[in-house]
Formats: C-alpha cells, structure tokens, sequence
C-alpha cells in the first residue's frame, strides 16, 4: 500500500496528514482521492504530487513502500 502524506491546506481539506492506499496508479489515486473528499477536489489540480520526491505521469503505477506527496501551492512559491 502507498503511503500518501497530505502538507498545508491539502492535509486541511483531507482531514488527515497521512494515509495509505492501494490504488495502481498515480492517476486512480487522483482519481479516487477527488471522489472520496470533495473537499480536496477543490484544490487537488493545482498541488505539486510527488512520488518518491519526483513529478511522474499519472500512467506511473505506484505500489508498496512508496510516498506520494500532496503540497499545495504556497504562497511565494
């Protein structure tokens, strides 16, 4: 199972800093994440999702012992 780590206002709108999932792909995770929290749906087109620390393409499949991050953009950045 990926571990997916919510920072700022992503972990607001999720309402947790971390969880884990099993979807395939980076792109079913995004796609299952704006299903399940509305909240997120809201912001989640424009975070930085990183998997292991890289921007990949969400045909990338991820798996277990992986970290996806979700960073919202911040202010100055």
């Amino acid at each position: 199972m990926a571990r997916v780590r919510y920072f700022a206002a992503a972990a607001e709108r999720a309402g947790r800093t971390e969880e884990t999932r099993s979807e395939l792909t980076l792109g079913a995770l995004r796609d299952a994440l704006s299903r399940e929290n509305p909240g997120l749906l809201a912001i989640l087109p424009k975070c930085a999702v990183l998997v292991d620390g890289a921007r990949v393409a969400d045909t990338t499949e991820i798996g277990p012992d992986v970290t996806v991050d979700i960073l919202p953009p911040f202010a100055g950045g």
